[in-house]
């Protein structure tokens, strides 16, 4: 189901508009692309607290009414995060042309990873990376790409030309070629082997603290 918002044209611009709506608990935004201009929004700042904590709000796309006028097809393109708080404190939304191919970065889903023998066997599974950029049109845009780790040995590893893409979509790192743009998703390390002279250091007991020289011109003499 699609992620719908609700927005208001916003008139008032400055940092201390900005300041203001937050402390009424709204977040100023911007909506571009298209061919159209931008337009600066505000928004409930509850209503992003909703999906703000979901993979989906960042890879998908979302209905977006504007002063609850006919909703247009947006992305989320940048975040601006509070230095502390949870809230987000700005959005860039790009408007989504039906008709043309886009960039966007999606999660990547690993599955299978107690069965990896490799992990069984005591090796250590690395996700080398959260997310790949791929490239379609708007409706073929996937929540997510599955890789599938289940029969994992210690020293494999999954790159990029393994995944299985949905129809229509492409990986943006493999445009240029296979060759050096390959790279790796996953890899099953071995195990760290630990020798028995670390073992020594770690269970050997601290040296107890010298004692203290006695110190020259004493007043006992």
């Amino acid at each position: 189901m699609p992620i719908e918002l609700n927005a208001e044209t916003r008139t008032d611009e400055g940092k201390g508009a900005s300041r203001r709506l937050r402390h009424a608990e709204k977040m100023p935004a911007i909506i571009y692309g298209a061919g159209k201009d931008p337009v600066s929004l505000v928004f409930e700042q509850k209503d992003i607290r909703a999906h703000q904590d979901t993979e989906v709000f960042y890879a998908s796309l979302i209905d977006l009414k504007i002063d609850g006028k006919k909703a247009e097809k947006v992305i989320v393109r940048d975040v601006q995060h509070h230095p502390y708080k949870v809230d987000m404190m700005h959005v860039d939304f790009q408007r989504v042309d039906a008709k043309s191919k886009m960039h966007i970065h999606v999660p990547l889903h690993f599955i299978g990873e107690e069965e990896s023998p490799g992990v069984k066997t005591g090796g250590q599974m690395s996700h080398v990376v959260s997310d790949v950029e791929v490239i379609c049109l708007p409706k073929d845009i996937p929540e997510f790409i599955e890789v599938d780790v289940s029969k994992m040995e210690t020293g494999d590893s999954i790159h990029l030309t393994e995944l299985v893409m949905p129809k229509g979509v492409e990986l943006m790192a493999l445009t240029h070629g296979d060759e050096n743009h390959d790279t790796a998703v996953a890899a099953v390390h071995a195990p760290k082997v630990v020798s028995e002279e670390e073992e020594d250091e770690d269970t050997s007991a601290p040296e107890a603290p010298a004692a203290p020289e006695s110190a020259q011109g004493s007043d006992e003499e």
